[in-house]
């Protein structure tokens, strides 16, 4: 659908200031309602592209433009989390993690034996359900300043548990789908791992980094404030997507790094407006993949898988929680949170479909699926709350 009066648009810096003055208008309206701006945010990606009014000449550049979002996100995530009680979590990130991989693929083995699907694609679409999205639940937990309770520090570590696992799950795919995987790459993979729980526990060992570069001269220049918290930032990002891993986990890092230097409250009144901005860019990406006309060819069955998704993801994740010691209305409370799917199934759809894992029309559906649960996860999330706590704060 195209529009006659923003014929040029497409390479012009016009386009920019339209999608900027877009974010800003429907975050504002969505806050004065009291409602998720990240429902404004995907439903102007709608609106924008190819399958709307078709305003991105480039997705793909849009999408690259939303992904710095997440790598600030986590960037801040890391300022912010409680290392030690992410540390003491690990039992829970690490069985809560295979938990999850291991009765979504039983699940969908069930019913894939029911329509004949091929194991392999059962796996993938198994390792799809399974993951929960990083973007949005971060972005709730910190709205409901739910990061240093209990539920909260839960939810993160199985979140980032999940965030490590998805090179090992892509190697896998790519093994199954019959690609040839050099034994340099999964060692590149393995040291990278290896690097990172490294620095990690040299943090939570030191407790307090005194060694930042030029900190009293820094202390006293706002823009070199900006410039070194960005090299941080970006350097983790950059070193973890060398070894073949997340760069949003290496900015992760990044961000513990900068905790320990106690350097966290002037990063963020320095930076926390352009991560607002990329993030936003990042959930119009998500929307601008939704396909409206294969959305309402397939609405039945997108709306029964969808609605399956939502109830199985809170299930499994609800019973892991309440076995790792939190309460019935913790529990249920951060099963929702955990039950739509995550930004990460994109990667592994598009590997399954370059691998001929997935059909077209399989990759189609999935893509739906996943910008589906992402959209609607706030309302589910809310819902889900306003029962469990029974207006009563989420205890810490």
């Amino acid at each position: 659908m195209d529009l006659i009066f923003l014929t040029g648009f497409h390479t012009s810096i016009t386009l920019i200031c339209i999608v900027g003055l877009a974010v800003v208008v429907s975050g504002f309206l969505l806050k004065k309602i009291k409602q998720p701006t990240l429902l404004a945010y995907i439903l102007l990606g709608v609106l924008i592209g190819q399958h709307g009014f078709d305003l991105i000449g480039d997705e793909t550049s849009i999408r690259y433009v939303g992904e710095l979002g997440i790598i600030l996100l986590f960037f801040f995530i890391g300022m912010e989390i409680d290392l030690y009680s992410f540390v003491g979590n690990w039992r829970l990130a690490l069985f809560g993690t295979l938990g999850q991989f291991s009765l979504s693929i039983g699940v969908v083995w069930g019913i894939g034996m029911l329509f004949g699907w091929e194991s392999t694609r059962i796996i993938v679409l198994g390792f799809v359900i399974a993951l929960s999205s990083s973007a949005v639940i971060f972005k709730i937990l910190e709205d409901k300043k739910l990061l240093d309770k209990k539920i909260g520090q839960n939810v993160s570590s199985i979140l980032l548990a999940q965030d490590i696992a998805i090179a090992p799950i892509l190697i896998l795919i790519s093994i199954f789908g019959g690609e040839d995987t050099s034994t340099e790459s999964i060692l590149l993979k393995i040291f990278g791992g290896i690097l990172i729980i490294s620095i990690i526990i040299y943090i939570y060992i030191r407790k307090e980094i005194t060694w930042l570069p030029f900190r009293e001269t820094i202390m006293k220049d706002h823009e070199l404030q900006v410039f070194l918290a960005l090299f941080f930032c970006f350097a983790g990002a950059v070193v973890a997507g060398m070894f073949g891993i997340s760069e949003a986990l290496g900015a992760f890092v990044g961000g513990l790094v900068m905790h320990a230097g106690k350097a966290t409250r002037w990063i963020h009144d320095a930076i926390h407006s352009f991560r607002i901005l990329f993030v936003a860019v990042f959930f119009i990406s998500i929307g601008a993949q939704i396909n409206i006309a294969f959305l309402l060819d397939n609405l039945l069955p997108l709306g029964l898988v969808l609605v399956a998704v939502f109830f199985l993801n809170h299930a499994i994740n609800t019973l892991i929680l309440k076995a790792y010691n939190n309460s019935w209305r913790e529990a249920i409370f951060g099963g929702a949170m955990l039950a739509q799917i995550g930004e990460l199934s994109f990667l592994i759809c598009i590997t399954a479909l370059n691998l001929e894992i997935l059909t077209d029309y399989a990759y189609d559906f999935t893509i739906s699926l996943i910008s589906l649960t992402i959209g609607i996860s706030p309302f589910w999330i809310a819902l889900t709350e306003k029962i469990s706590a029974r207006k009563k704060e989420i205890p810490a």
